[in-house]
């Protein structure tokens, strides 16, 4: 049985990873929060409180564990991202650098970082690892995060490249499904756009036009990947594109989502709003070819699905 480090185990994709792996008898999970509080009913868990800002906390958490599942970070929607864009910048530079040196110190196995896709430029075709180079400029709403993703990347490569711990790098499209963020002044553009549907009477006010694209991942798909990439990478560092495949227009999802929902509501465009104007999807096709993963959660079904969860916890 090898010991997990999950960060970041109250959070969105955290706790996701958290249900994923609590009862694989393979894993047993050590769960750090730190603000909120830790969530109980889950078998083989250890739960720790720690500051990752913190180096003795990062040192105290670190023993003994085989894999570190890196989930913690400081995010939120487009909002800040447009209003307060350093917000992203300076706690994740500094929580992930004190958790790849104290891996690398710890000797851990297996260190898995999820990136992003800010670095890529809008396209209308799919993206592949490829398609960013160090020399690319990155969209400017996006400078600042996308730089520091960029840079926690590369430091994952400088340890893999030291031979004693395995890094994963996942760039993964816009994650949605249970325990997301569902209040408008936090969440993303799948959990705002539930919240608005499920609480609305007459009309979905939508943020822009509408028309900028995302590719949308079912949660569930993220952890399948992540346990594939425990399971089967070989090499010390691997760097991975994890997506639908499909470019999906804002106005579609939202109208899907009224569709699913059941509900007779007309679409408003708010162009006060802030949006940030940009379409990619992403290439999978070295994700199936390395470690066998592939989507398998449509965006229809993944809808349904997260509608029905809402429904049970969010809207009772």
């Amino acid at each position: 049985m090898k010991n997990i480090l999950l960060c970041g185990a109250t959070g969105f994709i955290g706790r996701n990873l958290l249900e994923h792996f609590a009862n694989n008898s393979k894993y047993k999970v050590r769960a750090v929060y730190h603000n909120k509080s830790a969530v109980e009913g889950y078998d083989n868990v250890e739960w720790c409180q720690a500051n990752l800002n913190d180096p003795s906390d990062v040192g105290r958490i670190m023993e003994g564990i085989d894999v570190v599942l890196q989930f913690a970070a400081t995010t939120s929607g487009a909002k800040d991202i447009t209003t307060k864009p350093f917000i992203h910048v300076t706690d994740n530079a500094v929580m992930n650098s004190l958790l790849l040196r104290s891996a690398y110190e710890n000797n851990v196995e297996h260190f898995v970082f999820p990136s992003c896709t800010v670095m890529y430029q809008p396209s209308e075709e799919a993206l592949s690892e490829d398609d960013f180079s160090g020399e690319d400029e990155i969209y400017s709403k996006y400078f600042g995060v996308g730089n520091t993703k960029v840079y926690i990347e590369k430091m994952c490569d400088f340890y893999s490249r030291l031979g004693r711990t395995k890094h994963t790098v996942i760039r993964h499209s816009n994650i949605y499904g249970p325990h997301d963020k569902y209040d408008l002044e936090r969440s993303h553009v799948f959990g705002a756009t539930v919240t608005k549907v499920m609480t609305a009477k007459d009309k979905v006010v939508m943020w822009g036009t509408g028309e900028e694209k995302r590719d949308l991942l079912h949660v569930d798909d993220l952890c399948r990947f992540v346990e594939l990439a425990l399971e089967n990478q070989s090499k010390e560092y691997e760097l991975f594109n994890v997506g639908l495949g499909q470019a999906v227009p804002v106005r579609d999802l939202v109208q899907k989502m009224i569709t699913a929902s059941g509900k007779n509501l007309k679409i408003e465009s708010d162009l006060t709003k802030p949006t940030i104007k940009t379409s990619l999807y992403l290439d999978w096709k070295k994700a199936f070819a390395v470690l066998g993963w592939c989507p398998q959660i449509t965006l229809d079904k993944g809808i349904e699905k997260t509608l029905k969860w809402y429904r049970e916890n969010i809207d009772v």
